[in-house]
């Protein structure tokens, strides 16, 4: 009875499918391009040309489908009542990873084995993370001024373990996506610009200091630095530093070969020796020399039909909790698409930011998925 109950109230109901078919044409794009990206690869190591899509298929979108299911079918206020569980288990997770059930690639403590399943446990923070600000914002009046201040530091308290725990991985760009998200939630739900000022000077600080401490985050972010202070105060340039620009110059360069039609599909020749990750961190730059400018500006609007629909959603919506978590999971998303989408076009630092939906890897998909099934669930009960 529990079961049909929490299901029971979004039956009847006419989901959002802009929301739905936007989501739904960039995975079948992501399979295709991922198809192409990886079977050069594939065929080498495992002499099997589709043996990551099927893995991509087995592991990201099945999963991915239930969890779409699952979340369409909840009613929406459900998941406040168990939000905070909900991200007291994903810390026990995030923990599990430096313990023998964890496992370490890439230089990475990021994965959990369990049996024969293996996920990133911070991918979880997505939905957890998300929902627990918004089940905490939405009961909490910031306008009040000594409310206002005790949400505040919990919101920083939740933050830090949670970015500490992501650190140690490491995994800084989660972070960037994870607490940049949660930090447009808390600042809409009507923080001071007092809360604003602090937040981003505290983040500045953090960000200048793991560059200081940790040389290999500053050579990521060296080339980028310098590209910048070149032209604008060449006194700021890094000196001394080795700048490694291959990365983004086979990028570029795959990017411009692609033109205004692309190359044609499956005839990217980058991703075959000199683009390195093209099925997961480059995988953008494949798609811009397969279809070329065009069919990259066809991608990037479902992203932006996407991010307009979950926006209107939030508009529409007259429940904060349900406004609040649809601007994080909006938010998520276009972040990292932010990110991967400049990465690859020499705007920002290469960091490893796979593109929603597409990128190769089976968590992040599934994960991707399950959000976009809970916002769907909301707009059955949006006033549009």
């Amino acid at each position: 009875m529990g079961i049909a109950r929490m299901f029971r109230k979004s039956f009847g109901h006419r989901p959002d499918y802009a929301i739905i078919l936007s989501g739904l044409f960039l995975i079948v794009i992501g399979l295709l391009f991922l198809s192409s990206a990886s079977s050069d690869l594939a065929k080498i190591k495992y002499n099997d040309t589709y043996y990551f899509l099927k893995h991509q298929i087995i592991n990201g979108f099945f999963p991915g489908l239930l969890g779409f299911f699952v979340g369409m079918g909840i009613y929406y206020r459900r998941w406040k009542k168990f939000a905070p569980l909900l991200l007291l288990l994903n810390l026990v997770l995030l923990v599990l990873v430096f313990t023998p059930l964890g496992y370490e690639a890439h230089g990475a403590n990021r994965w959990v084995q369990l049996g024969p399943l293996s996920f990133q446990p911070s991918e979880f923070l997505k939905i957890t993370f998300v929902l627990y600000l918004a089940s905490l914002l939405s009961s909490a009046s910031l306008r009040n001024k000594k409310k206002g201040w005790e949400t505040y530091w919990l919101f920083l308290l939740v933050s830090g373990v949670v970015a500490g725990l992501i650190l140690i991985q490491p995994a800084t760009t989660m972070v960037v996506i994870i607490v940049g998200a949660g930090a447009i939630m808390y600042f809409f739900s009507g923080a001071s610009f007092k809360h604003l000022a602090l937040t981003f000077v505290l983040g500045a600080v953090l960000i200048g200091l793991l560059a200081i401490v940790t040389p290999y985050r500053l050579h990521r972010i060296a080339p980028f630095w310098n590209s910048i202070a070149q032209n604008i105060a060449p006194t700021f340039v890094l000196e001394g530093i080795e700048v490694d620009r291959f990365h983004v110059n086979q990028s570029l360069t795959s990017i411009g070969t692609g033109g205004l039609f692309g190359v044609g599909f499956g005839k990217s020749t980058s991703k075959y020796s000199v683009l390195p990750e093209p099925m997961g961190d480059s995988i953008f730059s494949v798609i811009a020399e397969e279809i070329g400018f065009v069919g990259s500006v066809i991608v990037l609007g479902l992203y932006l039909l996407l991010f307009w629909r979950a926006t209107m959603l939030v508009k529409n919506s007259h429940d904060d909790f349900a406004r609040l978590f649809v601007l994080g999971f909006v938010s998520v998303i276009m972040i990292q698409t932010i990110i991967h989408v400049a990465a690859n076009s020499g705007l920002l630092p290469f960091t490893g930011v796979p593109l929603p939906f597409i990128s190769y890897g089976g968590t992040s998909l599934a994960v991707s998925m399950t959000m976009l099934g809970i916002m769907a669930g909301v707009s059955k009960h949006a006033n549009y």
